[in-house]
């Protein structure tokens, strides 16, 4: 693929839509490009990740170890990034990745990642806002369960003098 082609798929990527078309160009070029064959592991559950892979071509398959083997939980089409999280910090592999057919995996290593925001200030602070506003929304999410817990903590409570009452 060409790195006309490598700039196209990663401005389709959440993350790194705010980068301009020269930082796109700069991130495309010191990335690295590899090629898998369908069946072949990118990654292990567990293992240390070092940086974020896009999926340019090809389909994979995302695993989670069950008791009895790996279960699929999701597949990853071209243009998905996968570990989003470990561009930024150091991190493990939350699922094993299969290739389901022949893909080509843009790789860009956590060091290189940071590289580029430092250099762009500005899009590291609007990279800080996105993952900022995206905590607050999970934090928004989780408030009723929040309070759900609390209602039932409360009512156990409750159950629980009344049992030692009875006694």
């Amino acid at each position: 693929m060409s790195l006309v082609q490598d700039i196209a798929i990663l401005k389709n990527i959440p993350m790194l839509a705010d980068f301009q078309d020269d930082q796109l160009r700069l991130l495309a070029f010191s990335a690295e490009s590899l090629d898998y064959t369908g069946g072949q592991t990118l990654f292990d559950e567990g293992e240390r990740a070092d940086g974020g892979l896009v999926v340019a071509e090809g389909t994979v398959s995302l695993q989670k170890r069950t008791g009895g083997g790996f279960e699929e939980v999701d597949i990853a089409a071209p243009g998905t990034l996968l570990g989003e999280t470990a561009m930024l910090v150091d991190t493990r592999r939350p699922c094993r990745a299969i290739a389901q057919t022949d893909v080509r995996i843009i790789r860009i290593r956590r060091a290189l990642f940071k590289r580029m925001i430092q250099e762009y200030p500005d899009l590291a602070r609007r990279l800080f806002d996105v993952q900022a506003q995206r905590y607050q929304t999970t934090v928004r999410a989780l408030e009723p369960i929040g309070r759900k817990m609390a209602e039932l903590e409360k009512i156990a409570t409750l159950k629980g003098l009344r049992g030692s009452q009875d006694n």
